[in-house]
């Protein structure tokens, strides 16, 4: 009788591993489709709250949900015409910073010569070319302006999913036929969601907002731009930072010199360890965390499922699934091997679940 059980367990296992691979083989094939419909999400969850606000002030749902699309649509234009006119700008300015650049290599160049070392312009332009690290950006903003281009279905699939979410647990009550039930656990989730997209975006927006300030301080060309991919770059943990203060620090050295390039990687590393190591993780708690190797494959995993947004939205994505294995005993387990290496301090809210 067990060896019967073993069988079927392995069948099962079998089977739920065929079916994930086709799922997954279906959603990379689908992948534009899905990463629209992943964008209205996000933006859903960020509009749901001025949303239901507006409901608060007895203002209709229909009315309401227009007024915030119209000013998230409004915002997105506004800054994408602002991004776009200082990449354009930069582009232009590219031939002179190449120059620049060229100048103080030679003068590196003459520096090593005197210590002993020897190493040609070819080899150091190779590693600090403005012209790759543009090409790098105009990629992202490229693939980032083709999603501008599927604009009117993202307004519609953001505007039917914020229609929906007034009413959705009073369809969930009709399925149940009890008009009074509730459903504690789907609001959880919900709400846990909810609060982590927004703690991170409002967490990379004053990221961006003090960087662009800082850079304007010190007088580095195109200050929103650098913000503007800083806000960007910093859904991807870890390493999104860092290449958002590269073309930045570069940019510094080439125009302003070493003394400047300094302040602004100091200005980089200061703002993203108060951000990234104080303050978000206070304001989020532990529940909130992944382990390092976590973020690390999810970030591998959904690049290579689905692309640039999959990248960016790896950690959203990968906490959307560990905030739903905690909201059920079989999967709580999965739960806890994508927490922080110091789960032990996240236990505690698991095993209340399981009381």
């Amino acid at each position: 009788m067990t060896d019967q059980s073993d069988m079927y367990r392995g069948i099962r296992l079998l089977i739920g591993t065929a079916a994930l691979v086709i799922i997954l083989w279906g959603v990379n094939q689908a992948q534009s489709v899905v990463v629209l419909f992943l964008v209205s999400a996000f933006l859903a969850v960020i509009g749901t709250v001025p949303v239901l606000w507006l409901q608060r002030k007895h203002i209709p749902s229909v009315a309401a949900v227009v007024i915030v699309v119209a000013a998230m649509i409004t915002l997105l234009l506004s800054i994408g015409a602002v991004v776009g006119a200082s990449l354009s700008s930069l582009s232009t300015a590219l031939p002179f910073y190449q120059t620049r650049l060229h100048d103080l290599l030679s003068e590196l160049n003459v520096l090593l010569a005197r210590k002993g070392l020897a190493i040609t312009d070819k080899f150091l332009l190779g590693y600090l070319n403005p012209g790759t690290m543009i090409s790098v950006m105009t990629g992202l903003f490229t693939v980032m302006s083709s999603m501008l281009s599927s604009i009117v279905l993202i307004v519609f699939t953001l505007t039917f999913i914020l229609l929906e979410a007034s009413g959705f647990p009073a369809k969930l009550r009709l399925l149940q036929a009890h008009p009074k039930a509730s459903f504690p656990q789907f609001t959880r989730f919900v709400n846990d969601i909810k609060r982590y997209v927004i703690i991170k975006t409002s967490m990379n927006l004053i990221a961006a907002i003090l960087i662009t300030i800082w850079l304007f301080i010190l007088g580095v060309d195109f200050p929103v731009l650098w913000g503007f991919l800083a806000f960007i770059l910093n859904f991807v943990p870890s390493v999104g930072s860092v290449v958002a203060a590269v073309p930045a620090v570069l940019l510094a050295l080439v125009q302003l010199g070493v003394g400047s390039a300094a302040l602004t990687a100091g200005g980089y590393v200061a703002i993203g360890m108060t951000l990234g190591n104080v303050v978000e993780p206070r304001i989020m708690g532990h529940r909130f965390g992944l382990s390092p190797l976590v973020v690390f494959v999810s970030l591998i995993f959904w690049g290579n499922l689905l692309g640039v947004f999959g990248a960016l939205l790896c950690v959203p994505l990968t906490m959307t699934l560990k905030l739903a294995c905690e909201e059920s005993e079989e999967t709580q387990w999965i739960a806890i091997l994508l927490g922080p290496d110091s789960s032990s301090e996240g236990m505690p809210s698991i095993a209340k679940k399981r009381k």
